[in-house]
């Protein structure tokens, strides 16, 4: 899958990582890049169409689904950080809302267009998908949740011909990112990162210098091992009538 040509939509497309992709995707000759925002946003290149689509909203999403007339690739990068304490159900609740249930609701809308093109979906997770982050517990297990649902698609969707990426970055250098005096990539080189693996076909990304030292074994390791075995077993289970 390539962006050259293509149309994309990128969710949570006004900072960080999600208008840095816009920017990539322009880069590399998309031919539509529909910029899914919460507030109004005005872009000075006219390949790209703003779309006001807060991916807890279902009304704008059939919205914005309605106003899409083809889509060969949708990045589920909207998300959201609190930094709560594992106690905070309040806080837990509002990170699934949005880094889980945003991404499945936005994904099934889409889902149609994505099929008929033989598209790609990319989920932009964080290594806290992999790992809790003590100091945002909450934020890893809507990202763990997101990760399996990356996982469940890919297995899903592989005989309608649609892939699925999971983008695993760890600190970045964005609003949301962690604050402290730690090494943070820049959203620029990881949008770049992500759409380069998207371009050879590695269903997870690791797009920085703290993630991409598991990328080596990562084919090799327990999870992938497991998930090409479970995988597998779908596929040789007779369809039901």
């Amino acid at each position: 899958m390539t962006i050259a040509g293509s149309t994309v939509l990128v969710t949570g497309a006004n900072r960080g990582i999600g208008r840095a992709l816009v920017e990539e995707a322009l880069r590399r000759g998309a031919k539509r890049v529909y910029a899914g925002t919460r507030r109004p946003l005005v872009h000075p290149d006219q390949r790209v169409t703003p779309l006001t689509l807060d991916v807890t909203d279902a009304e704008q999403i059939r919205a914005a689904a309605e106003a899409v007339e083809s889509l060969d690739i949708l990045v589920n990068n909207a998300g959201v950080g609190l930094y709560a304490e594992l106690g905070d159900r309040a806080a837990l609740e509002q990170h699934l809302a949005v880094n889980l249930f945003g991404s499945y609701d936005t994904t099934q809308a889409f889902l149609p267009l994505l099929t008929r093109s033989r598209g790609a979906i990319v989920n932009v997770l964080s290594l806290a998908a992999l790992a809790p982050v003590p100091f945002d517990p909450t934020y890893g297990i809507s990202k763990a949740a997101a990760f399996s649902l990356t996982q469940s698609l890919r297995v899903a969707l592989a005989g309608q011909g649609v892939s699925v990426y999971a983008a695993l970055p760890g600190p970045v250098d964005t609003d949301m990112g962690p604050q402290g005096d730690i090494p943070k990539a820049a959203p620029e080189a990881v949008a770049r990162a992500i759409f380069d693996g998207v371009d050879k076909g590695d269903e997870e990304i690791f797009p920085d210098p703290l993630s991409a030292a598991m990328a080596e074994g990562w084919p090799n390791s327990t999870s992938k091992l497991l998930e090409r075995q479970m995988a597998a077993f779908v596929q040789a289970v007779p369809a039901t009538s």
